[in-house]
């Protein structure tokens, strides 16, 4: 693992000022590279996802926890004069702020950037919204699942003859906060060379546009609405789910020489030579021939025999699993997919890891609301 990059921010100090998933999804990744990332939360009830369940694990929700490791928690109410004091005096000891505070607080509470520069100017500023903060739709509310709904995810998700379909898990919040911690890298690479700080700002609907990669680039390229494939592959044939004699089989032939890798290791040399199937754009072309071929041909052995035929041959496969299944493999404990991290009163958790540092350091549960107050105002502000 990238043992590292556990220590690569050490020194910068963040305040997530951010709610529910997109910003401490940021802050979580920058206390993971080493940062210290403290939350400003909301007194007495703190950010909205603590109560987001079952399940709990202790005061906490599984919600809270995944996106708030590594960090410690200040309450603080911004309208009240003293905790305002305090906020401002916090920001000039930042290197970075994440905030996603509606445009009427920002007003009220002097939260915008250029009075935020006035307290820091070296402050790197990531400000979140669902639709920006300018233009017709600055005022809608920036659900993830609006914005999944309104960015042509949902359009292009689900099953051909189907209702669209939402992602598994909060995509939108999740690759803004991705977008958002590559903006802050680049701001800091900003401040080191000008000396002056940065103002982001980010919309997930503009992050989940960007998402839509090769499938919006083709509505882009030919002006032609593209279809909902279920678990098919517009551009790329075989490439999707069948039904193997026990259960399901994912295939991903992704080129021509896997192709025929394919069709020598399921015993059919003929469709290797077989026109219609010789490249993957006649396989495209043919899709409705092709498709119920193999799918003839997968059900005739278990999800487990073809698994390991296929993979001796080369050709990329993989059986669905669920979490549990996935938690119990070798490769759950070879990548760090769940690690220990130790609460402040001493007992453990057990958190999903980081794909960036896996195993490596110690990892810190999330805080308890307003946790680490007097901490943070000694080692800050002295």
């Amino acid at each position: 693992m990238n043992v590292a990059l556990a220590t690569s921010l050490r020194g910068l100090r963040v305040v997530d000022a951010s709610r529910v998933l997109a910003g401490p999804y940021a802050g979580q990744i920058l206390a993971d590279l080493g940062a210290d990332v403290i939350k400003i939360e909301q007194p007495h009830v703190g950010d909205e996802t603590r109560g987001w369940g079952p399940p709990y694990v202790g005061e906490l929700s599984a919600y809270f926890l995944s996106c708030n490791r590594g960090k410690r928690s200040i309450a603080l109410d911004l309208k009240n004069t003293e905790d305002h004091d305090l906020w401002r005096k916090l920001v000039a000891k930042a290197d970075i702020l994440i905030e996603n505070f509606k445009g009427l607080s920002i007003k009220q509470l002097n939260v915008d950037a250029a009075s935020l520069h006035k307290i820091n100017s070296r402050l790197i500023i990531c400000s979140l919204s669902g639709f920006g903060r300018t233009g017709l739709f600055a005022s809608r509310p920036g659900y993830d699942f609006v914005v999944q709904a309104m960015s042509g995810m949902m359009a292009a998700t689900g099953p051909a003859d189907g209702s669209p379909h939402k992602f598994g898990v909060a995509i939108a919040d999740i690759v803004t906060g991705l977008y958002a911690v590559i903006a802050i890298l680049a701001g800091l690479r900003h401040r080191e060379s000008t000396g002056h700080g940065l103002a982001i700002e980010l919309a997930l609907m503009d992050c989940a546009v960007a998402t839509m990669a090769n499938v919006g680039q083709s509505y882009v390229s030919t002006g032609k609405l593209p279809q909902r494939q279920g678990n098919a592959h517009a551009q790329i044939v075989p490439y999707e789910l069948f039904a193997s004699a026990d259960g399901w089989l994912v295939l991903a032939v992704g080129n021509d020489q896997q192709w025929q890798r394919f069709c020598q290791a399921v015993g059919r040399s003929d469709l290797a030579v077989d026109v219609r199937f010789l490249t993957n754009d006649a396989r495209v072309q043919h899709r409705s021939e092709l498709i119920p071929i193999v799918s003839a041909i997968i059900k005739t052995k278990t999800t487990v025999a073809w698994e390991a035929a296929l993979d001796q041959a080369g050709v990329p496969c993989g059986p669905i699993w669920d979490l549990a299944t996935l938690m119990s493999s070798p490769l759950a404990g070879e990548r760090h997919y769940k690690v220990r991290a130790t609460q402040p009163d001493g007992t453990e958790v057990d958190l999903l890891g980081s794909p960036l540092v896996g195993g490596s350091g110690t990892v810190k549960a999330p805080p308890k609301l307003d946790a680490n107050r007097d901490e943070i105002i000694r080692e800050w502000l002295g």
